[in-house]
């Protein structure tokens, strides 16, 4: 598959006829999807390139909403644990489109994190939400964890 994240050392096995990859948030080998794939090289983009503390994300973290599941694919939180920034991650053939933000905004009304990040593994949206303006910025790169 191809992606513009920088590589690291992927841990893969087969079980049961089928691919995984190891997730070394969740600890577990979990299903090689497109998608998964990219998680992992972007979640290992955070933590090794831009300086996230690995014990402060979250994958696949779920949310209620009445009798409605959402499922948000990684979850940054601050020192106190509040939720600080939600990314998407999308197969690399799949575009980043207005409603993969929509998306995130439906998980967004939960959370109200100050950043959201879109990905295919080829392009990459991080926006900073202004509340208090209701509007948001859509920033020119991925920012390091000790600017946010």
């Amino acid at each position: 598959m191809e992606i513009n994240l920088p590589p690291y050392d992927i841990k893969l096995r087969e079980k049961g006829g089928k691919r995984e990859i190891f997730d070394f948030l969740r600890r577990r080998y979990v299903a090689l999807t497109p998608e998964e794939y990219v998680r992992q090289h972007f979640v290992h983009f955070l933590v090794e390139h831009k300086g996230y503390p690995k014990g402060l994300l979250a994958n696949e973290l779920e949310l209620r909403v009445g009798d409605k599941r959402l499922r948000c694919d990684t979850v940054l939180y601050d020192n106190l644990l509040k939720p600080r920034m939600i990314i998407e991650y999308k197969s690399p053939v799949v575009s980043i489109t207005q409603r993969v933000f929509d998306q995130i905004t439906s998980y967004n009304m939960l959370l109200h994190v100050d950043y959201v990040i879109a990905s295919n593994g080829k392009q990459h949206y991080c926006c900073r939400m202004d509340y208090e303006h209701c509007s948001y910025e859509f920033l020119h790169d991925i920012p390091l964890y000790s600017e946010l």
